[in-house]
Formats: C-alpha cells, sequence, structure tokens
C-alpha cells in the first residue's frame, strides 16, 4: 500500500480557536466614557502547502515488478500486495526410480504435441486452492493444520490414469496421474483443511476434486493439443507402469 499524501486542509480545532477570539474582540469592553466598538480582526490568512509537499510521498513505495520471465511466463491469478503470502496445501510425492521411469516415457512424448511442455520441478498432491494469507496468520494457520491432521495415519495410494487439467484462468495446463486408489483417504485429509480454511474465511476446495500428481506444466490452454490422440497414447504408454505413494 502507498503512503498517504500530505493534503491541505483545515482543522476543525484551529477553526474554532478563530471563532472564539471573534466573539471575544466583539464584546464590549468597560472604560471611561462609557462602551468603545471592539475593532473587527484582520481574517486570518492561511498559507498554501506547497506542490512539492502536496506530492513528496505517493512515490515512497514502488509497486513490485511482476516480471513473467523470472517465473517461466506463468501469470499472477491475483494482484501482489505488500504483507500478503500466497499459500495453499499439498502432500509433498517423494519421486522412485519407477516414477521418473515413466516420467521419462510420458513426456517426451507429450513433447511431440506440445513442445513447449517443461517437467514439474517439484511433485506433490493438492488438498487445496490457492490462498492469500496475511503474514500475522501464518503461525495459527499452520498450528491450525498441524492440529487437524495429526490424528491421520499413513496410507497407501496408486495414481495411474493419466489426464490433462488446467488451472481456474486456464493460464497453464498440466500433464498428470490421477489417484484411482486411496480418494477416499485423501478427502478426508482435505474435510479437515477445509475446516481451517473456514476458521480463516479462505476459501475451500473443490466439491469434486480430481487429486492427481502433476508430471509437466506450460503456459496457457493447450488441451486441444494434448486431449484426444495424444491423451490415449499416454494412457497406453503410462499401463506400463504407475505411481504408488504412502
Amino acid at each position: 500500500m502507498s503512503a498517504a499524501p500530505l493534503v491541505g486542509y483545515s482543522s476543525s480545532g484551529s477553526e474554532d480557536e478563530d471563532e472564539a477570539e471573534a466573539e471575544a474582540g466583539a464584546q464590549a469592553r468597560p472604560g471611561a466614557g462609557g462602551c468603545r466598538r471592539a475593532q473587527s480582526p484582520l481574517p486570518s490568512q492561511r498559507l498554501p502547502v506547497p506542490d512539492s509537499v502536496l506530492h513528496m510521498f505517493l512515490d515512497t513505495e514502488e509497486e513490485p515488478e511482476d516480471d513473467r520471465e523470472k517465473h517461466g511466463g506463468r501469470v499472477r491469478t491475483f494482484p501482489h500486495e505488500r504483507g500478503n503470502w500466497a499459500t495453499h496445501v499439498y502432500v509433498p510425492y517423494e519421486t522412485g526410480e519407477e516414477f521418473l521411469g515413466l516420467l521419462d516415457v510420458l513426456l517426451p512424448h507429450a513433447q511431440t504435441y506440445v513442445p513447449r511442455l517443461v517437467q514439474m520441478e517439484a511433485f506433490h498432491l493438492s488438498l487445496s486452492q490457492s490462498v492469500v494469507l496475511r503474514h500475522h496468520w501464518i503461525l495459527p494457520f499452520v498450528q491450525a493444520l498441524k492440529d487437524r491432521v495429526a490424528s491421520f495415519q499413513r496410507f497407501f495410494f496408486t495414481a495411474n490414469r493419466v489426464k490433462i487439467y488446467t488451472n481456474q484462468e486456464k493460464t497453464r495446463t498440466f500433464v498428470g496421474l490421477e489417484v484411482t486408489s486411496g480418494h477416499a483417504q485423501f478427502l478426508d485429509l482435505v474435510s479437515e483443511v477445509d475446516r481451517v480454511m473456514e476458521e480463516f474465511d479462505l476459501t475451500t476446495f473443490y466439491q469434486d476434486p480430481s487429486f492427481h500428481v502433476s508430471l509437466a506444466w506450460c503456459v496457457g490452454d493447450a488441451r486441444l493439443q494434448l486431449e484426444g490422440r495424444c491423451l490415449r497414447e499416454l494412457q497406453v504408454n503410462s499401463e506400463c507402469g504407475s505411481t504408488e505413494g504412502a
């Protein structure tokens, strides 16, 4: 938020003092020979505030530069605001040899249809949408999440169905592996995460979520190129392997 500029205005307090002085000067004063008519005080003059002062704080805080080239051309889903922190809740996925071998098969094939696809830097399964936290919310938010999920036990899941996803704004496309077993356990996790979101008046997760591990992404809506023939071929290739986790 930018600093509020100085503005030239009359305070109500100074106006009251001027009115009191004018009333006192207008009263009759005792003296020899009777009353003397009071002289009207000279009108007070206010010096104007120079333009250099009025505008001196307008540019003290510059808006952060949103250089899309620094983060792969991705577009912000909401504007940056100082003191706000974008976050989302997820389960990290630790890769193994089988997963990396499957990725080495699927990604090059998908790139023959959409060359700009790039591999994800890290792999995870989302349990919430992206939300904005105020800085002073972070610690109580994290603690509330820990309290909610502390009782959950480890469980196994399988993700072996190739699916194409986009974000809500259709500014990014993802190639992912959808969870085919373990869905109920993820729903239980989301239920607890949603309760924390509601406590902080934040957006809850989707009504019918498709839990998945994203493998690759690109800027823009590439569903037309990736769905159909490409998706069928990717699914055939994925049947030689699957992703499991615990």
